[in-house]
């Protein structure tokens, strides 16, 4: 498990992170969300040991992380950092022996991970004539192909089409299969949502939220309600005590202003025979994230 504990750091006068402190458990996928500015580069930085935090601490299974432990991290940076004259199989292949794999080992498991993420036919292509999508996917295969223990990766689905995105969805949900803590940024909060097990949004240097996808979607749950019919719901309009915010046919989006009215709705709805769902709105991400920023 990766945990960081009151971690600070000043850019002359300005506090870029005040006290932020979450964890990235062993198996899971966590989802680090905020707008531009918000921290979360400078926090990676700083669990890479590429920036020194001015306070705070970043330990790996409860044990200050050291120099050993970091190589076998897998990186991912917002901006590219292949060498773009280099082939995208030497490229990789030379990645993985710089962590100590055989050359043979090197080239097969390079060769597996490029054909997986859609690159097969790109072996022998530099880096620089891939399109923008590829060159992040040859990217993403640089973070993965020694097998690291841990991965952090800074908008990993930048500028892949929706095919790519569920490419990459799925190569990093086997990593944490595998028992890895993965740690990932992205702006795309769908894809967070439906990605991560956990989610972190900060926001001004300052963390706003954390904890499981699921228990923060609890709490944060929604007051309206969606009832479905085989029926028009518009009756729904004339019971006391509920404000429709929306209604198409036999769906109905509603506020209850007690219990008692909420159960009415129920209650008619059942009396009249046609029930197909009720349930309570889903809360989404972006909703959440809107809540706690604001």
């Amino acid at each position: 498990m990766l945990e960081l504990n009151d971690l600070t750091k000043r850019y002359g006068d300005r506090l870029a992170l005040d006290r932020v402190g979450f964890t990235v458990g062993d198996g899971r996928l966590t989802g680090f969300v905020g707008g531009n500015g918000a921290g979360k580069t400078t926090t990676m930085r700083i669990v890479l040991g590429v920036l020194a935090a001015d306070g705070g601490t970043v330990t790996l299974d409860g044990k200050p992380l050291a120099a050993a432990d970091r190589r076998t991290f897998g990186y991912m940076p917002e901006e590219r950092g292949l060498y773009p004259k280099m082939k995208v199989l030497e490229q990789t292949v030379y990645l993985a022996r710089l962590h100590g794999w055989s050359a043979a080992a090197a080239r097969r498991n390079a060769t597996e991970l490029l054909e997986r993420l859609g690159l097969g036919e790109r072996l022998g292509d530099t880096v620089e004539s891939l399109s923008l999508g590829n060159q992040q996917r040859a990217q993403i295969a640089a973070a993965l192909v020694h097998r690291p223990e841990v991965l952090i990766l800074d908008e990993p689905f930048s500028g892949l089409d929706p095919m790519a995105v569920e490419t990459v969805q799925s190569v990093l949900a086997d990593v944490a299969a595998q028992g890895a803590p993965v740690l990932f940024s992205s702006h795309q909060l769908d894809v967070v949502e439906r990605l991560c097990d956990d989610l972190v949004i900060i926001a001004g240097g300052t963390i706003r939220a954390a904890g499981p996808r699921d228990a923060l979607r609890e709490e944060f749950a929604s007051d309206r309600w969606e009832l479905l019919t085989s029926n028009d719901a518009g009756w729904v309009r004339g019971i006391p005590g509920v404000r429709v915010v929306t209604f198409d046919g036999g769906w109905a989006l509603f506020e209850a202003e007690t219990d008692a009215a909420r159960h009415a709705v129920l209650a008619e709805a059942v009396s009249r025979g046609d029930v197909v769902s009720f349930t309570r709105e889903q809360t989404t991400l972006a909703q959440i994230f809107q809540e706690v920023v604001r």
